[in-house]
């Protein structure tokens, strides 16, 4: 009888196909995430109750900062003068005064902002004006 005891093999984690599985990952949520609109300006919109509507067509968005300046869907303005936003906004709409307008207006920014770009999209002729809301934080 041979009691020669035999002799273990090591046993051995690779972690090479792990790191591969990881880097894998990685590279699939780094594809595959979408980057929200609003991240690109710093505004912070008033909050108010509603239904959420969301419509696949094109629109003409006005963005108001806290400082009051103009973005036309996200493009800045040159300046603020109110003749410049009037120029802005007819190349924008081009022939169509039918087009949805959103005005997008930090919570902070100047009333008077407001109303003025308010005012020339109704001397321009836009009738269907939409102002942009989050919904009020739940605690």
């Amino acid at each position: 009888m041979n009691f020669r005891r035999r002799r273990m093999k090591t046993v051995e984690i690779t972690l090479t196909p792990m790191i591969d599985v990881v880097f894998l990952l990685l590279i699939f949520f780094m594809v595959t995430t979408t980057f929200n609109r609003e991240t690109e300006l710093k505004i912070k919109l008033p909050e108010a109750e509603g239904t959420e509507k969301t419509e696949q067509q094109k629109v003409i968005e006005l963005t108001i900062d806290a400082d009051g300046v103009y973005y036309i869907n996200q493009h800045q303005l040159i300046n603020q003068k109110l003749s410049t936003l009037r120029k802005a906004l007819l190349e924008a709409a081009g022939n169509s005064r039918n087009l949805p307008f959103i005005i997008n207006a930090d919570a902070k920014t100047p009333h008077q902002f407001v109303i003025s770009a308010l005012d020339i999209a109704g001397q321009i002729g836009f009738t269907r004006i939409t102002f942009t809301a989050k919904a009020p934080s739940r605690q």
